[in-house]
């Protein structure tokens, strides 16, 4: 079974830079990519496949040097994303792939994990040209790491995305006992059992301020008002 776990990260000044470059050369190679298997079907009425795709990303990374600056891998996903795109597309699961905009202000990547170039720590996430960036950790996975998708949101603040398979699942124990439940005024919940939950006081005090206005309302009834 896989699973990710999403984690808040607070790149400092630099990292937010690396992430930045990383968000628009992976927008880059995709837009690229969907460019020249749009132009290449129009013209010769034939598909730029995703191998070939692959091939052509060396080519173009000594083309464009500031490519390099940046995660392979997460340029290799990017191009392995358009051709998943291409593939729903045909599988009528999607509309045609879309060009990618920076003006959306949601930017996300994809790196995969080998030889231990994602990790994650007690408060820090390690992530390839990336570095050690602080994260507000929640729970800790346990399992095999797959992949990390880094991502920013309009508000500004960035995520990342871990994705685990052979998840350990907290199974908890079946006690076949049943057990009703009846919503009351006074009381919020009662259990079968006798058990009570009192009504939280956001709620008492909705409730106090609706009788009030019930009598107010009862009032001007009766009195013609």
């Amino acid at each position: 079974m896989e699973k990710a776990f999403k984690y808040r990260m607070y790149p400092n000044r630099e990292q937010r830079i690396l992430l930045a470059k990383t968000f628009g050369c992976t927008r880059f190679v995709y837009n690229h990519y969907l460019a020249k298997r749009k132009d290449a079907y129009e013209k010769d009425g034939i598909t730029f496949s995703y191998s070939a795709c692959a091939k052509d990303l060396v080519s173009l990374k000594k083309e464009y040097e500031w490519l390099k600056e940046v995660d392979s891998v997460a340029l290799q996903s990017s191009v392995k994303n358009l051709d998943t795109a291409y593939i729903n597309f045909f599988r009528k699961k999607a509309e045609y792939p879309r060009f990618k905009s920076k003006k959306t202000h949601r930017y996300s990547y994809t790196t995969k994990y080998t030889n231990g170039n994602i990790e994650l720590y007690e408060n820090k996430v390690k992530l390839p040209k990336i570095g050690l960036v602080k994260i507000k950790k929640t729970r800790t996975p346990k399992g095999r790491l797959l992949s990390a998708t880094v991502s920013q949101v309009p508000s500004g603040k960035y995520y990342v995305s871990l994705c685990y398979t052979d998840v350990e699942e907290v199974l908890f124990p079946l006690t076949y006992n049943e057990t009703g439940i009846d919503l009351g005024i006074k009381d919020f919940i009662i259990l079968s059992n006798g058990e009570k939950v009192e009504n939280p006081k956001y709620l008492k005090k909705s409730i106090e301020k609706l009788k009030k206005l019930q009598k107010q309302q009862s009032r001007k009834t009766k009195g013609g008002r």
